[in-house]
């Protein structure tokens, strides 16, 4: 005589995604959509983003200026490692996120520190750039 199979009510029934050890079945690689990837130069580049997008708001003199992103300047200078490059003729500023986000001074290497120095660079850059101090960046003082 044939086994007859029964349900049990209190046990669940698997769903059919379900293998035979009742284990989810494997996802394909491109679901479900994973968050983009964040890090370190993803954060520094939102950072100076966000910085600029602030500054050419606030000084008109800086519309028409690139800002771009280095890794690390070709030489040091007398003053050390710089950390960013003006070139008035080409209209750019260029920011070396190497050095801004390494040399920090000790015990300021979280976020929020990491954050002020990308962003005090940005300001100084730009001020450097127009010839003001850049305690002047603010929406009353342009």
């Amino acid at each position: 005589m044939p086994r007859r199979r029964t349900e049990s009510a209190a046990a669940p029934r698997r769903g059919a995604r379900h293998g035979r050890h009742g284990r989810l079945g494997r996802s394909e690689v491109v679901r479900p959509p994973l968050p983009p990837l964040e890090g370190r130069i993803d954060r520094f580049d939102v950072t100076i983003g966000t910085a600029v997008d602030f500054l050419r708001g606030t000084w008109p003199e800086l519309q028409e200026v690139r800002f771009e992103i280095g890794a690390l300047p070709l030489h040091a200078d007398d003053g050390g490692i710089p950390r960013w490059h003006i070139d008035r003729e080409g209209r750019r500023i260029v920011l070396f996120r190497i050095p801004i986000e390494r040399l920090m001074p000790p015990g300021h290497d979280d976020d929020i520190h990491r954050r002020i120095a990308i962003e005090s660079a940005v300001f100084r850059a730009a001020a450097e750039y127009v010839g003001r101090d850049p305690w002047e960046f603010g929406p009353n003082d342009s």
